[in-house]
């Protein structure tokens, strides 16, 4: 019975994330007291960032911002499986997003020794930043998974720092890359017209 309950309560949570809901077992009454996130939405200003990355000491949205469109991509955890397939399908796709006037940017919690192993590990070309305190995982409304990780949750943003568009999916590893290109070119076509 107990496992039957723990299975469960695993799958409420887990549908609770995805539908960006934030969540946390152990003090469910007391999040849906509190004040929720809101995730920032299309249309709205990117809040600036600087943190420090994989390339050596801080970087941040505004400087990127100057010369292309970020992909920011928020993810749990170093060198899961999930993370490590949504990450090596930026690599495979880095070119064909850089054609497309952007950079990737991914952003976990974790360490920067950490971020730089998994780096190495999986040949990424783009930076990783660190958002050890979660102050941006909040500030963009990215919701947590089991009160302990950030969901996974990608934001287009433009080169005036507007957030084009967000996809937000735990599962769905490789649509992130899909939903960040078809966005890109979408943004090109605008401005060229």
């Amino acid at each position: 019975m107990k496992i039957t309950l723990t299975r469960i309560a695993i799958a409420l949570s887990a549908a609770l994330v995805m539908s960006g809901t934030v969540t946390n077992p152990a003090s469910a009454e007391k999040s849906m007291k509190s004040k929720q996130l809101t995730m920032l939405k299309v249309g709205d200003k990117a809040p600036e960032w600087k943190l420090p990355a994989t390339s050596g000491g801080d970087l941040s949205l505004s400087e990127l911002l100057k010369k292309k469109a970020v992909v920011l991509y928020f993810y749990p955890k170093d060198g899961t499986p999930g993370c490590t397939k949504e990450a090596c399908s930026f690599r495979d796709n880095f070119k064909s997003i850089q054609d497309l006037n952007a950079e990737v940017v991914g952003i976990s919690a974790d360490s920067i020794d950490s971020h730089n192993k998994f780096r190495n590990s999986n040949s990424l070309p783009f930076k990783l930043v660190t958002d050890s305190t979660g102050d941006v995982r909040r500030a963009y409304g990215v919701p947590t998974m089991l009160g302990k990780w950030p969901a996974r949750v990608t934001f287009i943003i433009d080169r005036e720092g507007i957030v084009r568009h967000v996809f937000n999916s735990l599962m769905c590893e490789e649509m992130h890359v899909t939903e960040a290109i078809k966005t890109l070119k979408s943004i090109n076509q605008k401005t060229s017209s």
